[in-house]
């Protein structure tokens, strides 16, 4: 599967947004993520106190990259590692991805049209695809 052009091109056009709003948007996902699945902080325990700016950082490289995802091989392969020793499972993306939508919205307000969310949800959960694949992998190494 590959992600539609419209996505890409939506992605690309938001990057901008997305960086310069991108620790209020990661930080807003954490408190909807914890707030709606509290399960899911404990999947975070040990994490670094910039863990916000780091996801922030990663959103931002992956709008930019998006028609050139070869770029961020390196770091999908580390944050798989990561996912596996942090017991992230697959149950755990929509999750994940529903608190970074919500939180993409209540950030960017009227910028996150509809069609500006159904590109991001494209977006997230092909990452998401590509990440669970790689950490099936490695779990069965």
């Amino acid at each position: 599967m590959e992600l539609s052009t419209q996505t890409k091109q939506i992605c690309k056009a938001t990057a901008p947004a997305v960086k310069e709003h991108g620790e209020a948007i990661t930080t807003r996902m954490y408190e909807i993520l914890f707030e709606t699945y509290p399960k899911t902080k404990a999947l975070f325990d040990g994490a670094p106190a910039d863990q916000n700016k780091k996801l922030a950082a990663a959103i931002a490289v992956y709008a930019s990259n998006i028609d050139d995802l070869a770029v961020l091989d390196t770091a999908v392969e580390a944050m798989a590692q990561r996912h596996v020793k942090t017991n992230v499972k697959p149950e755990h993306y929509p999750m994940v991805g529903t608190a970074l939508l919500q939180a993409i919205k209540d950030v960017l307000g009227e910028a996150a049209t509809d069609e500006v969310i159904e590109a991001w949800k494209e977006a997230y959960f092909f990452l998401g695809d590509i990440l669970i694949a790689r950490e099936e992998k490695i779990r069965a190494a």
